[in-house]
């Protein structure tokens, strides 16, 4: 017998070299906005928490406070939760004082004192609060400055990164056995990984996207079994596939009542609509890789024998076992049953050691759905039994997905199928959908919600602020206007906290990339585009951009902006998957 995946699908740098200049490439920070680190921006532009980072660095050293009481030498720079707070605020004074036998609060006061006596950049004022916080106050002009920056940089270089040291990662994602028409339960988090392959290509790695197509086994016979009773006139048998799809199926087969011919013959016209299922929704798979090619040569075999040289193989009870637990797992696993058939795990063994032995993937990255939770540990063990480094493979849970009931019809025996999600709602509404929330949490999906064209539509609410964008440019050629060059526009003209919100959103783009990426955290993207299409509606409701009330100057410096939140709604966007619409 061959090894099947039976019915659990996998589904469901541095700081600123001076504290007045702060246009370096981008520095890398922790969840917590540490500096310095490695990371690099493809371009470089303003960054207001390196010019911050940098001047406490250097008031401390005037304080005769050294810098290596930091922490692993990090200056922590964060955006307040409240605007009151200033723009930006470091705790470092807190962090530093007992070691540098100080009060925390005497120490902030000494640094806020020393910062004053020469303001950074762009820095208004500097004020102490609480225990010890240095709360930083900024001119506008940092987020002209940043503006202009970011319209410089343009769709491919802002929010930019290289990041990923010429690492090849490997993404397989979805592998729903090829004996139905894909679902909503197994094709859900398919948005969730190429959404995440997305992100890891912006910050600079090497992305394959792949299926591994369960084409052997007891699935596949059975679907065949199925084909050949209903081409018989018969029921299918118990255990059987029975929804439509397996009749019509079997009015076209024409080949031997052979059940793995009809079943491997099926299983390749499922995997057709399957791929086509997947491309109304723009995910496209580099490789769909045989679980077939697995067995037939022979992997199962190497690398049992592989793990048996390592010592982490052993024999009780007439089955072949790995020590498992000596790697983490809560008990051994069986790999080769007492009747000889190899076991799943030894064969998703033998696919991993493929992926990193034999194709010299330096990272892979699982997406399971939530029926795989129980196989996740026995599977990091095995990988690591091999001899693969210890956080090489990544493995993420999707949790459960339910439609409300009455939502939709069912089709195709007792499931729903993807394909009528899609028809029912469209690809960008299916993808934005799944993109809403961590994938650890269950979700249930308000439909009637969805198929409404109003701002209370999440994914309506985000595409008609790029309609809206286009809407400006054709009223702007309507009128003859040309887009005046940027060196000659004043940005500083925008000072409507309608326009200074739109800036200070975009500018936080880069870290909402960074964070996502390396969180596996497409969701923060969406979270992030949501807020910055609200401040675009509240700009365009307040702040004309054409009219005769709207000076010339004025309406050029907001064309620019506009074009801001272009680039930054077209990359974010890009990145969930979602089509930016000229219209709606």
């Amino acid at each position: 017998m061959g090894v099947s995946r039976g019915n659990s699908n996998r589904s469901t740098g541095s700081e600123a070299s001076s504290a007045t200049d702060g246009r370096l490439e981008r520095s890398d920070q922790d969840s917590a906005g540490n500096y310095p680190s490695d990371v690099t921006n493809k371009d470089a532009m303003l960054d207001m928490r390196a010019v911050i980072a940098g001047a406490l660095r250097q008031a401390l050293a005037n304080l005769g406070v050294p810098t290596d009481l930091l922490p692993g030498g990090l200056v922590q720079v964060q955006r307040p939760a409240l605007r009151s707070h200033g723009e930006w605020s470091s705790n470092v004074a807190l962090v530093v004082s007992k070691a540098a036998g100080r009060s925390s609060r005497d120490l902030a006061q000494e640094l806020a004192d020393v910062l004053s006596a020469r303001l950074p950049r762009h820095v208004r004022s500097v004020e102490v609060a609480g225990p010890g916080f240095l709360n930083f106050d900024l001119h506008e002009s940092w987020l002209h400055e940043s503006l202009r920056d970011i319209l410089d940089l343009g769709e491919d270089r802002f929010a930019a990164f290289d990041i990923a040291n010429g690492e090849r990662v490997q993404l397989e994602f979805i592998s729903a056995n090829p004996t139905g028409p894909i679902h909503v339960g197994n094709g859900w988090w398919g948005s969730y990984a190429d959404a995440l392959a997305r992100l890891l290509e912006r910050c600079g790695w090497s992305v394959t996207r792949e299926y591994y197509v369960n084409d052997t086994g007891g699935q596949i016979r059975l679907l065949g079994q199925s084909i050949l009773a209903f081409r018989g006139g018969h029921r299918a048998p118990d255990e059987g596939y029975k929804g439509d799809y397996v009749a019509d199926l079997a009015s076209s087969y024409d080949g031997p009542d052979d059940v793995t011919a009809a079943g491997t013959w099926a299983a390749a016209k499922i995997l057709d609509n399957i791929r086509s299922t997947l491309e109304a929704i723009d995910i496209h798979f580099d490789e769909w890789y045989s679980q077939a090619s697995i067995e037939e040569s022979g992997a199962i075999r190497d690398t049992i024998d592989h793990l048996g040289e390592r010592g982490l193989v052993y024999e009780s009870e007439g089955a072949t076992w790995l020590r498992s637990t000596e790697l983490g797992d809560s008990r051994d696993r069986v790999l080769v049953k007492s009747d000889g058939d190899p076991t799943y795990l030894a064969g998703d063994l033998a696919y991993h050691r493929d992926k990193f032995i034999v194709r010299g993937f330096d990272r892979v990255i699982d997406v399971f759905g939530a029926d795989h939770h129980g196989h996740v540990a026995s599977l990091l063990a095995g990988v690591q039994a091999m001899g693969i480094d210890k956080g090489r493979l990544e493995v993420k849970i999707g949790q459960m997905v339910s439609l409300a009931e009455g939502k939709m019809s069912k089709r195709a025996g007792n499931f729903v199928s993807l394909d009528s999600l899609i028809s029912d709602i469209g690809p960008d509404a299916t993808r934005l959908l799944s993109l809403m929330g961590s994938m650890d949490q269950a979700a249930t999906l308000d439909l009637e919600l969805v198929r409404q064209q109003s701002m209370e539509n999440p994914v309506y609410y985000v595409q008609y602020a790029y309609a809206r964008i286009s809407s400006i440019d054709r009223v702007r050629a309507e009128r003859g206007i040309e887009r005046a060059v940027l060196s000659d526009v004043d940005l500083a003209l925008l000072m409507h906290e309608r326009e200074l919100e739109i800036v200070r959103r975009l500018t936080e783009l880069p870290d909402v990339v960074l964070d996502a990426c390396r969180e596996r955290a497409p969701y923060r993207v969406t979270t992030w585009v949501r807020k910055l299409a609200g401040c675009f509606h509240g700009f365009y409701h307040d702040c004309y951009v054409i009219g005769d009330d709207v000076p010339e100057e004025l309406t050029q410096a907001r064309l620019w902006l506009v074009e801001g939140v272009r680039i930054g709604l077209s990359i974010s966007l890009g990145l969930l998957g979602v089509r930016a619409p000229d219209s709606m």
